[in-house]
């Protein structure tokens, strides 16, 4: 299965800005890994934002 690049940039984006990874420690990870730390990173900016 193939995934729209779009949404690849996306995620790779957000991952590497947040967690400072390189393009290729993202990349080598599966998309449902890749996208696990997408949401775990959302939420821990949502608290973040919470608790301001």
């Amino acid at each position: 299965m193939t995934y729209a690049p779009e949404r690849i940039h996306q995620e790779v984006a957000y991952v590497a800005y947040h967690f400072h990874w390189s393009l290729d420690a993202i990349l080598d990870l599966e998309h449902p890994q890749r996208l696990r730390y997408v949401q775990e990173i959302a939420a821990i900016n949502r608290r973040m934002t919470e608790e301001r």
